[in-house]
């Protein structure tokens, strides 16, 4: 399935491509956004790092199905400031990643971000359930799976850059997120 172009009040949320990679590599290539990722992602981030991480890693997962990636443009901006990324390979045990660039941060956005995703994920695509990860030290992280009505499972141990390794595990299901929409098990709309 290709990956739709998504809209909120004052997002676009634009399926990833090499057009975005410029503004995408200004914005991630800091501490600010690495230091609560996991160890995996270099640090410090190379100059190429962004158009590497796409060609080699994000491009070919979502040509075998097995990611769907978006940039995040606000509507008074013009050029991506954030990336939502939606893992779904099987046995997948991490669904979302997202990061949006600090001047962003703290007005709403990427939540309004991953309620068009999780609108699209649950209700369209139909899927069961998601789960989710973040470092027990990223409030903003955690903050939003709250609101988004995800149950806390437990932790895992994963090393991130912040020096954290301790790792909060979260479940969505489509039955919680209706709920929290107003919309039925199925994601109908409910009767009149």
């Amino acid at each position: 399935m290709k990956t739709p172009l998504l809209t909120t009040p004052r997002l676009r949320l634009e399926p990833v491509s090499e057009t975005h990679t410029s503004a995408l590599q200004s914005h991630f290539a800091t501490w600010d956004i690495i230091q609560h990722l996991a160890a995996v992602v270099p640090w410090p981030y190379p100059d190429d790092g962004v158009h590497t991480f796409l060609r080699d890693d994000l491009g070919p997962r979502i040509a075998r199905g097995h990611a769907h990636a978006w940039a995040l443009v606000p509507h008074d901006h013009g050029d991506a400031v954030g990336l939502l990324e939606y893992r779904c390979q099987p046995g997948a045990t991490d669904n979302r990643g997202f990061w949006i660039a600090g001047p962003w941060q703290g007005q709403g956005l990427m939540t309004e971000a991953v309620t068009a995703f999780q609108d699209w994920v649950f209700f369209e695509l139909e899927v069961p359930r998601i789960f989710l990860l973040n470092a027990v030290i990223n409030e903003r992280s955690r903050r939003i799976k709250e609101k988004s009505g995800a149950r806390l499972l437990g932790t895992v141990t994963l090393r991130h850059h912040s020096g954290c390794t301790e790792t909060q595990r979260w479940e969505l299901t489509r039955d919680t997120w209706a709920e929290l929409r107003g919309r039925g098990s199925k994601g109908t709309e409910p009767a009149p």
